[in-house]
């Protein structure tokens, strides 16, 4: 029988796919640790289910820009062949960025998933820096960018729509600050009076962002968190930005926000037995209509169940036996 990936391919034809949650840390040790943590996790649930993006824009200290590239790079190289593995380079107008790219990209581009570029402002931006990741002689490697100015934001669409672009991020905390004050502080945070699942600007950037991703196939990733030391508040975090605003990844600044990350991004088990019975349904009809459940299903809905059952695989759930052949090598 054939495989609802090929068949329901044209959907998402060329649509980039990447694990629900990015991982940032830039202290060596806390890179390690991110490092360690990611193995055991994907030795546990049997997928890759968070990327680590080594950071040199937060995490370098001023005047030890290149010493921090250097181990970024000696860390990528040494990270297990199976580790996903990224790293984020200070912005393209930043003098550190130079350096950042012909070393880091240079030496270790072939164990990156892809170069962060922050503070994207146009797709002027990005062409540069691909240029610059290309004469560094990784020219395969993705791009992932963050838009964090009212102007960027404007210019999502066409950021978006860049070919070597993967993944578009919210730069919530910059964003408010462009601002100049009108935005309050607390829309900075998740509370819920004017937080920033509230405040009518942060959540229209927001909807920018998600809806030109989805329009060019691109991975909108949702903003960080702050309150780190509460579960319950993270997760709620992450399933109103998948529900409610489209986000499918989501930033973590610590290792308590994964596994809440990864809750909120997962189907429930209720809509993973749902897609799979409709979609093995669907197989059997050779891909045409069905009456499922009181309902008519064509290759519309079978997308969207498709979409229910690889993100499950992409959040680690334990799935039935007859699902989880669809993502045998």
């Amino acid at each position: 029988m054939k495989h609802p990936r090929d068949v329901l391919q044209d959907a998402q034809a060329g649509a980039v796919s990447l694990p629900v949650c990015d991982h940032y840390s830039g202290v060596e040790v806390r890179m390690r640790k991110s490092l360690q943590l990611q193995a055991e996790m994907t030795q546990e649930l049997g997928v890759c289910v968070f990327d680590v993006t080594l950071d040199c824009e937060d995490g370098a200290p001023v005047g030890g820009e290149a010493e921090h590239a250097a181990l970024v790079t000696e860390l990528a190289l040494a990270a297990a062949p199976e580790a996903r593995v990224a790293v984020r380079v200070h912005p393209v107008d930043h003098p550190a960025f130079a350096n950042d790219i012909a070393l880091i990209a240079g030496k270790a581009g072939h164990r990156l998933t892809h170069v962060m570029l922050p503070k994207v402002e146009s797709v002027a931006d990005l062409d540069l820096a691909v240029q610059a990741i290309d004469a560094a002689g990784a020219k395969d490697l993705g791009v992932h960018a963050l838009i964090e100015s009212p102007a960027a934001v404007h210019r999502a669409f066409d950021i978006a729509a860049h070919p070597r672009l993967q993944s578009l991020s919210f730069g919530l905390m910059d964003f408010v600050s462009a601002h100049g004050g009108a935005i309050p502080a607390s829309a900075m945070g998740s509370d819920p009076a004017l937080g920033q699942f509230s405040h009518p600007l942060v959540v229209r950037a927001k909807l920018a962002i998600a809806s030109a991703c989805h329009a060019h196939g691109k991975v909108p990733s949702h903003s960080v968190v702050t309150e780190f030391s509460d579960p319950g508040v993270m997760q709620a975090a992450a399933h109103q930005a998948a529900s409610t605003l489209g986000f499918t990844r989501m930033w973590s600044i610590h290792p308590s926000q994964i596994r809440p990350i990864l809750q909120a991004m997962a189907p429930s088990e209720k809509d993973i037995t749902q897609a799979l019975e409709v979609l093995l349904a669907a197989q059997s009809a050779d891909w045409a209509p069905i009456s499922h459940g009181g309902h008519l299903h064509d290759r519309a809905s079978y997308r969207y169940f498709w979409h229910v059952l690889t993100r499950a695989h992409r959040t680690g759930q334990t799935l039935p036996s007859q699902a989880s052949a669809f993502f045998k090598p």
